[in-house]
């Protein structure tokens, strides 16, 4: 298939830094959308899956699933998009299309799903490559809309951030009546914060910090839970309806559960791996509580979550910065120095 050049950045290695490179994108296609990107947004996943901590990477990668930018060209059979417009892509670029979770709008657990990058592109015959980049070309189905009153680089980080603590807020059906806890105040956390509050729910945040506590009311939270504070914890039993597990490391989830409320519900969104210490079942049983996962959204529910931050002027608290900076940032998200969320001006790749 034919293929133009582009300037990206990516690594050849677990171990090497990132630098620009030289990737290949399809020609258009009948219902291709080919997007000048704008800002790309930069997720936790982008250095794990750069430095290979879930042992899946194929090398070389070029991250970045938190894509806004503007089409410039479209395939004949294209009817949604039109040149000019603003969109966006997530974490997703392609599924199978035809199983039930697609048909039902869960193309995210798709056994098929393709990333936006490490995936598997059928049409160049390699790896998927990410928004770290000039350009990118993805089918109609999986190119978004993006409402127009919306900053550019504070939508980004929706793409991923926002939609993964979307999809659990809607499945579990949280409202006005809901009571609602985010552990961690992050790239995820404050997301979850700002669209459950929009949702009308009374929201607590479960922070080891004090040093949170003004940032979360800013936030709009109603309280702030000290969780290595046994005397407020026991403030909160039974309490929460839903909690949103943003942490992205191993932590003992059983003090959480304890907080829970008859039927509630404990979603990890943060993690992934094994669990140390094991979760106690006692609680579980005697109140009818859940552990539960999430992953992402669907399209469908990604085009949901973004009409809402639009009627609701909803966007991530975002530091721009410029592609050339991605190494230092890396350094700086490990150690959580960013608020909330860096996001590339891609201009500067492109300079």
């Amino acid at each position: 298939m034919s293929h133009t050049v582009v300037k990206a950045y990516g690594t050849e290695s677990a171990e090497a830094e990132l630098k620009q490179l030289q990737i290949n994108r399809r020609a258009v296609t009948e219902k291709d959308i080919e997007i000048d990107i704008l800002y790309c947004g930069v997720c936790h996943s982008d250095l794990h899956f750069a430095r290979n901590d879930w042992g899946m990477t194929q090398y070389p990668v070029v991250p970045g699933h938190e894509i806004v930018g503007k089409v410039t060209q479209i395939g004949s059979g294209v009817s949604k998009h039109k040149i000019g417009d603003i969109v966006a892509v997530g974490c997703l670029v392609d599924s199978c299309r035809t199983c039930k979770n697609c048909k039902d709008d869960l193309e995210q657990y798709c056994p098929e799903w393709v990333g936006t990058y490490g995936g598997y592109d059928k049409h160049l015959d390699t790896n998927t490559h990410g928004g770290y980049s000039e350009t990118i070309v993805v089918g109609e189905a999986f190119v978004l809309s993006v409402p127009k009153n919306l900053d550019l680089a504070g939508i980004a980080p929706v793409l991923c951030a926002g939609i993964t603590t979307w999809s659990p807020l809607r499945h579990w059906n949280v409202g006005e009546d809901s009571k609602v806890a985010v552990i961690g105040l992050g790239g995820l956390g404050h997301m979850a914060i700002k669209l459950a509050v929009a949702l009308g729910a009374d929201v607590t945040l479960f922070s080891r910090s004090t040093n949170k506590i003004e940032d979360a009311k800013a936030l709009g939270t109603h309280q702030v839970i000290i969780s290595t504070d046994e005397s407020e914890m026991e403030k909160v039993l039974g309490k929460f309806d839903m909690i949103i597990d943003t942490v992205p490391y191993e932590h003992d989830l059983n003090p959480y559960i304890g907080t829970l409320n008859t039927n509630g519900t404990l979603v990890v969104v943060g993690y992934l791996g094994p669990l140390d210490p094991m979760v106690m079942t006692v609680p579980l049983i005697m109140g009818r509580k859940s552990v539960a996962g999430s992953l992402i959204g669907g399209i469908a529910e990604t085009q949901e979550l973004l009409d809402f931050c639009g009627k609701h002027n909803i966007t991530s608290d975002v530091e721009v910065i410029n592609m050339q900076e991605i190494n230092t940032a890396y350094e700086r998200m490990l150690k959580s120095d960013v608020k909330y969320r860096f996001v590339i001006d891609m201009k500067s790749l492109k300079s």
